[in-house]
């Protein structure tokens, strides 16, 4: 079996954050004696990826996603425990495994605002010390997937958030990192540009073989780009496994969505399984739900006795499964 390339022991991070009451007496004691508290971002969490994975790492605000990442990317150093990615130890900043990774923070910018974004590029390619003929194809390749050509000349402070967003990829991928961490990449992008970046990521891990973590709120992206997610709340890990098994595990059901005849509907009352819950009704369309294992007998009786139009059956949407995490704080 190949080896992880990346793997995570028991990896805790706890911040000393300093504390003071309201007010000027508060601010005049706490200059003399200062009290602190502990707070534990990460607790004790564990687990691998193999090479070429694109992994979800989700949770709610604080729950120790950006933490994680940012000792991955040897940013931080752990409280405790393990860590090791591409053969390295993040922390030790060693310049062959900077070149191994890279990072995207929706929220940062290493674009450099005055001038064009091809300068910075250059740049960067300096910094990781990329041959001139592997630069220029690199970035050809880039520029061609993300459909980018016209702004490499333009001041990165006339581009768009969308349009910068690109130029921020391409800045994380011009030395061909084997890892990818990628720290909610959409953030306040439009539905469109946000679809071109997910398409990018993916056309980018099916080119290199790249290995990809990616968190983010926007469900979308998860669904469509990670087969497998890691949950983490509260610092510690709930759940690592399939998406569509986290799915199944915390809503059993089904929906159905029903649209009538309206001119052959009969009154539906006594027309449905006893075993159906009807949660929407309205002007000939309904929105049921069914135990999943109960499903198919179900359709299938509706299709024998409703003049139906349409149905369609589905998963319960992910957000509210997500939601139901972390609300109760388990799986």
């Amino acid at each position: 079996m190949a080896q992880p390339i990346i793997t995570v022991r028991q990896l805790s991070k706890t911040y000393r954050v300093p504390e003071r009451d309201a007010g000027l007496l508060a601010s005049i004691k706490s200059l003399a004696r200062r009290t602190y508290n502990d707070v534990q971002a990460v607790r004790d969490i564990n687990f691998s990826l193999e090479a070429g994975e694109i992994v979800g790492f989700i949770g709610p605000n604080g729950a120790g996603k950006t933490t994680t990442l940012k000792m991955l990317c040897g940013l931080l150093h752990p409280t405790s425990g393990e860590a090791e990615v591409a053969g390295y130890i993040p922390w030790q900043r060693s310049g062959v495994y900077l070149r191994r990774i890279s990072m995207v923070m929706g929220n940062k910018s290493q674009m450099m605002w005055d001038i064009p974004p091809l300068d910075t590029f250059r740049v960067l390619g300096e910094i990781y010390h990329v041959p001139a003929a592997e630069f220029k194809q690199t970035l050809d390749e880039l520029v061609e997937l993300l459909d980018m050509g016209e702004l490499l000349t333009r001041p990165v402070r006339n581009l768009s958030l969308g349009e910068r967003m690109k130029c921020e990829m391409v800045a994380a991928l011009i030395h061909r990192p084997s890892v990818l961490f990628l720290d909610e990449p959409t953030l306040g992008l439009d539905v469109s540009t946000q679809r071109r970046l997910r398409r990018f990521v993916a056309d980018y891990n099916r080119r290199r073989g790249a290995t990809v973590i990616l968190t983010s709120h926007y469900m979308a992206d998860v669904v469509e780009l990670c087969p497998r997610v890691i949950l983490i709340h509260q610092g510690s890990l709930l759940y690592d496994g399939a998406l569509s098994g986290l799915v199944e595990r915390l809503a059993p059901f089904k929906l159905i969505r029903l649209t009538l005849n309206q001119e052959q509907a009969p009154t539906i009352d006594g027309h449905l399984p006893p075993n159906v819950e009807v949660l929407e009704r309205e002007n000939g369309r309904l929105v049921l739900r069914a135990g999943r294992a109960e499903t198919p007998a179900i359709t299938s009786r509706l299709l024998d006795t409703l003049p139906v139009v349409d149905l369609v059956v589905e998963d319960p949407p992910i957000e509210a499964v997500i939601d139901q995490i972390y609300q109760e704080a388990k799986v």
